[in-house]
């Protein structure tokens, strides 16, 4: 767990979400507004969370609903273009998420600089997206191929909308996962965007793998964070960071000035 202060600049830190618009090919991608709108909406977001006090910030594909488990390369190009339009204004560590496809991920991290993605890289699932089958083997090789070693690898052993496939135990999947995968992080999220993750599951896991990092990957806001971060090592924050705390809206700059006031004064 070393990594994390090193990586993202202090204990106990919050991951904030910039959730890109729909882009290119995606159904709801708005061509007459174009990728300069894309790009403007995601300065407004990314200025808005640093200026409050996030302690790193995570671009994804949010709304490129419904996801897919191999994306187009078109999704990765954007994405690439985007970032790099918002290079000179990023101020504090940043990831990738290319929902849901880790090899594009890494790709986009390799390209960007990214310091660390999170993606659901073991397992296989049913979820609203179809089986959902990964290959951690090929996924981690192809992280060695771009030359990318020392990219943060976040495991998101609860994957929203989605279930194991086979009866096995939280903890069980923690212990497997850790020993065979070495991940940095493992993410434990609630069933989708913006639903709170059971803090007794948290707990769970943090105990069955006790030196890895556990972060928790959804539903934290205002009046539970210090409880989540009483058991996790780090959160990732995105929808109550929104205007009225909606994940369709954008960024609200005061709602995360105040959470992030509440985390540091509990740090």
């Amino acid at each position: 767990m070393e990594w994390i202060e090193s990586v993202l600049g202090t204990k106990k830190p919050i991951i904030a979400m910039c959730h890109l618009q729909a882009l290119p090919g995606d159904p709801h991608y708005d061509a007459q507004m174009g990728m300069a709108w894309v790009v403007a909406q995601a300065r407004r977001d990314l200025l808005a969370l640093q200026d409050g006090g996030v302690d790193a910030v995570m671009f994804s594909n949010e709304f490129s609903l419904p996801y897919l488990t191999k994306v187009r390369p078109e999704t990765t190009a954007a994405m690439a273009r985007v970032i790099g339009e918002l290079m000179q204004d990023i101020r504090i560590p940043f990831g990738v998420n290319v929902l849901w496809d880790p090899i594009a991920s890494i790709d986009l991290a390799a390209a960007t600089g990214a310091r660390f993605i999170r993606e659901i890289i073991t397992g296989v699932y049913a979820s609203d997206f179809g089986l959902w089958n990964t290959q951690v083997g090929e996924t981690v090789r192809h992280k060695m191929a771009v030359q990318v070693p020392d990219l943060k690898m976040l495991f998101n052993i609860v994957p929203e909308a989605a279930s194991y496939l086979g009866q096995r135990d939280i903890c069980d999947i923690a212990r497997s996962t850790v020993f065979n995968n070495q991940p940095d992080a493992l993410c434990v999220s609630g069933l989708t965007a913006g639903l709170e993750t059971d803090t007794q599951l948290l707990v769970k896991v943090k105990k069955a793998v006790p030196e890895t990092a556990i972060f928790c990957n959804t539903g934290c806001r205002i009046d539970n964070i210090d409880r989540q971060l009483a058991v996790a090592d780090g959160a990732v924050v995105g929808t109550t960071f929104k205007v009225d705390g909606k994940f369709q809206n954008f960024v609200d700059p005061e709602r995360v000035r105040a959470f992030m006031d509440k985390v540091k004064a509990w740090r």
